[in-house]
């Protein structure tokens, strides 16, 4: 039996666009609305089996502490529904539910009760506490005089002082000493050996192929991929790169502007270019493999009866890699009057090899645009392939292989074909 199960789970905020509007919408009771609903998570499913490890990983803001509140019990969720069962322990964020005033003894034994250890327990477990987060004579201090690593090591010898069925990590092992996150480790793998469940929240990779059996890559509040902890994790690195290529290029276009080299007689011009991933989000980064779509949007001068439009992929030395246009694709644009916006948009899947791609695309009449250019636009945007799902390969093509090893002969001599 699952010892935590998450059907459509997902928490919607309201974002203000000052303190004013927040006000405003109380003193209309709500009839006025003055705030954008901003989605943390949305649609989120899983189980945990029992004794089961996993990982929750993602970049920040992709909703993973919001996960965890919500199956602590701190934050309620908008929609869908969770069960945990059997005792839990959650260790989220850094000192919460200390009072700064309070001795680390006194934090500790209130920490106990609030994870419902009965008194004569607290009493045995308190000793375990204080050893295990070697504080020495600090742990009759004030918490207020503990430094972040204090904190967190007084914060986790609660948690982990008696064995939970369900424990739950935030970020905890990546503050402190190296010397107490090894610990902390060990008390983690201990748990994990007697049967507890382990949800972890960690940037660091090597601790969640270590310490788990699975992985959840979490992004813009949904899950995106599933599975065993070294596919997820290679899966998030190609996202992460392909995301920082994407906001280097569209920083250099912001700072110098798209190289333009354009020509026709503008009676159509393309008024706007587009790469769209399977997402429907604006990139200019893709992985190898993945679907895209170029989105051109041509506006027309004047009356125009007939109408090409086609683009060309071209790689980091100008070499034409591919291209089309809606003629050899059998595609009508309609009619063009002054005045008039039309789009198209050209779906694919960017099969192409690791590297620096720029588009040019055309407005024209019949198949090519020497007979009548509109407008040729040259370098009209760049864009970057970073490594797919796929193994390595090198080249500007990506081609499905099939590879074939069978024995033509086992032990003795063997002679060359032809010998």
């Amino acid at each position: 039996m699952p010892v935590i199960q998450v059907e459509g789970l997902g928490k919607r905020y309201k974002r203000y666009a000052s303190q004013w509007g927040r006000f405003a919408e109380a003193l209309t009771g709500g009839r006025r609305v003055f705030h954008t609903p901003h989605w943390a998570l949305r649609g989120i499913s899983f189980q945990v089996g029992e004794g089961e490890s996993v990982g929750i990983v993602g970049q920040n803001g992709a909703g993973k502490s919001t996960l965890l509140k919500i199956l602590a019990g701190t934050t309620q969720p908008t929609e869908g529904r969770f069960a945990c069962h059997g005792r839990t322990a959650a260790l989220l964020e850094l000192g919460m539910g200390f009072h700064p005033e309070f001795t680390g003894r006194q934090n500790a034994v209130m920490g106990c009760q609030i994870l419902g250890f009965p008194a004569e327990e607290i009493r045995e477990l308190l000793p375990w506490i204080i050893e295990f987060s070697e504080l020495g004579d600090y742990i009759d201090e004030p918490i207020r005089t503990y430094s972040s690593g204090m904190h967190i090591r007084l914060a986790f010898s609660v948690a982990a002082a008696s064995r939970p069925q369900v424990l739950m990590v935030d970020e905890a092992l990546s503050v402190g000493d190296a010397y107490f996150q090894h610990k902390c480790s060990a008390r983690i793998r201990a748990f994990r050996n007697e049967g507890t469940s382990l949800l972890f929240v960690s940037h660091d990779p090597g601790a969640v192929k270590t310490l788990c059996d699975r992985a959840i890559l979490l992004d813009q509040g949904m899950v995106v991929r599933e599975g065993p902890p070294d596919a997820v994790l290679d899966y998030y690195n190609a996202l992460i790169a392909k995301r920082e290529h994407d906001a280097e290029i569209v920083a250099i276009e912001n700072q110098f502007g798209r190289r333009i080299t354009r020509s026709g007689n503008k009676r159509a011009e393309i008024a706007d270019i587009q790469m769209i991933d399977g997402q429907q989000r604006p990139t200019r980064a893709f992985r190898s493999g993945e679907p895209a779509t170029i989105i051109c949007r041509v506006a027309f001068n004047a009356e125009v009866e007939e109408t090409t439009v086609g683009i060309a992929i071209r790689d980091r030395l100008g070499n034409e890699v591919y291209g089309t246009n809606t003629h050899h694709l059998g595609i009508a644009v309609p009619r063009g009057a002054p005045r008039s916006l039309v789009e198209v948009q050209f779906s694919m899947r960017l099969t192409l090899g690791y590297g620096n791609y720029s588009l040019t695309v055309a407005a024209h009449t019949g198949p090519t645009h020497v007979e009548n250019n509109y407008d040729w636009w040259d370098n009209a945007l760049a864009f970057t392939v970073v490594p797919g799902e796929g193994p390595f390969f090198t080249g500007v093509c990506l081609l499905k292989v099939d590879c074939n090893v069978r024995t033509l002969a086992s032990g003795g001599n063997v002679s060359a074909p032809g010998a």
